[in-house]
């Protein structure tokens, strides 16, 4: 499961201990955060090696993500990650398992991403976040339109994960700087919501980290 080099050893065990740490010292410490961070970290370390448990363990941070989000009304994560990142996660899960890599059986082959792939994936996200949009209002979601701009970054993110694109990390990376802002703010009316903040930064080193090693792999694919 884990076919890590020594450097990604070091950057997951070492974003392991920051996450650990920044959760633990805060004064209102909560185990299920903790325990989400955690998950998160070890499922993007994965998925930039293109394993396919990295899906597996994402379909088990949505679940806890998701219980966060509904704990401070954050209805539109909520409603993204169990409406839409966990079953597109289970769908991430089949397409990587039936796509291997010739070089590498444990890593997911990947797939350039051609006009139509785009023209899709932005109409269905034009869609998706205009419908979510009517329903967070309606829900009184606290920062609307951060949260409304978060459904549409994990779309993409999640979207371009099934479909293997490189650029999936890209979108991720844009939906972690969201819900940086998103968490700053719910962490001005409760201080325990810090250390989540401190997790999506980590998530974003991970999701950049994820990009470039995933051109490299591109790269590696086409010319092999």
């Amino acid at each position: 499961m884990l076919s890590l080099s020594k450097k990604e050893w070091a950057i997951w065990i070492g974003s392991l201990l920051v996450v650990a740490a920044s959760n633990v010292a805060s004064a209102d410490f909560d185990l299920l955060t903790l325990l989400a961070a955690l998950i998160g970290v070890t499922s993007l370390i994965l998925a930039a090696k293109g394993n396919v448990w990295a899906q597996v363990l994402m379909i088990v941070f949505s679940i806890l993500y998701g219980i966060i989000s509904w704990r401070f009304r954050y209805w539109g994560e909520m409603i993204t990650y169990f409406g839409m990142t966990l079953p597109m996660a289970i769908w991430a899960t089949i397409t990587w398992m039936k796509n291997p890599s010739k070089e590498n059986r444990n890593e997911v082959a990947i797939r350039k991403l051609n006009r139509k792939h785009a023209a899709v994936l932005f109409f269905f996200c034009l869609i998706v976040t205009s419908g979510f949009y009517f329903v967070l209002r309606g829900l009184n979601t606290p920062n609307l339109i951060f949260s409304t701009i978060s459904i549409a970054t994990s779309f993409l993110g999640a979207g371009l994960t099934m479909l293997r694109s490189s650029y999936y990390a890209l979108g991720y990376a844009t939906n972690d700087i969201v819900l940086i802002i998103l968490w700053l703010l719910a962490s001005k009316e409760n201080p325990i919501y810090i250390p989540v903040v401190v997790n999506f930064f980590i998530f974003f080193f991970h999701d950049i980290y994820g990009f470039v090693n995933w051109k490299k792999r591109e790269l590696a694919q086409s010319v092999g």
